[in-house]
C-alpha cells in the first residue's frame, strides 16, 4: 500500500519510547480534508485520549484555508474522533488504564487516498533516557565524520 507522510510528530520520539503502532482513520469535516491536503496540519501539541469507548485526537492544529465556506466556523483545534477496530480500542484502553502507557500521534499520512493517523502506544522517557539518546546520536554523527575524514 502506498503511504505518503503529510506531517510528522518529531517530538514523539524525543519524549517517548514507542512500543506499538496503530493506524487509525479520522472523522474529519470537508474543510479539514482540504486544509490537510494543502499541508496546513500540525501535531506538535497534539495528544490522544480515551473517552469512554472512543479514542480522541486532542489539540491537533488544522488551519482552515482562507477559502473556507462562510457559513461554517472552522475550529482549528477541535477534538477529532479516531476510528479503529473495536478489538484495537479495547486493547489500547486496557494498556492506557492499567499499564501506564500514553497514546501519542506519530504521523499523519495518506493511504489509498484516505487520511490516516499513526498513533503510538508509548512510555514516557525520563530525563536520563533523553540524555542517553542524545549521546548516542552525537556518537553516530562523530563516527560518520571520522569515516569521511579517513577516506
Amino acid at each position: 500500500m502506498e503511504s505518503m507522510s503529510i506531517v510528522e510528530n518529531k517530538k514523539a520520539f524525543h519524549d517517548y519510547f514507542i512500543e506499538q503502532r496503530f493506524e487509525a482513520g479520522m472523522v474529519l469535516e470537508g474543510w479539514e480534508v482540504k486544509s490537510i491536503r494543502a499541508g496546513r496540519a500540525q501535531l506538535k501539541e497534539a495528544y490522544v485520549i480515551v473517552q469512554g469507548e472512543a479514542i480522541q485526537l486532542v489539540g491537533a492544529h488544522i488551519s482552515p484555508l482562507p477559502t473556507a465556506s462562510t457559513h461554517i466556523h472552522p475550529d482549528p483545534t477541535r477534538t477529532r474522533k479516531l476510528l479503529l477496530h473495536a478489538e484495537e480500542i479495547r486493547r489500547l484502553i486496557g494498556s492506557v488504564e492499567r499499564a501506564g502507557y500514553t497514546l501519542i500521534p506519530i504521523n499523519l499520512h495518506y493511504k489509498s487516498g484516505r487520511i490516516k493517523l499513526e498513533i503510538g502506544l508509548a512510555k514516557g522517557k525520563k530525563q536520563h533516557d533523553k540524555r542517553a539518546d542524545e549521546k548516542e546520536k552525537d556518537w553516530k554523527r562523530e563516527q560518520q565524520q571520522l569515516i569521511r575524514q579517513n577516506r
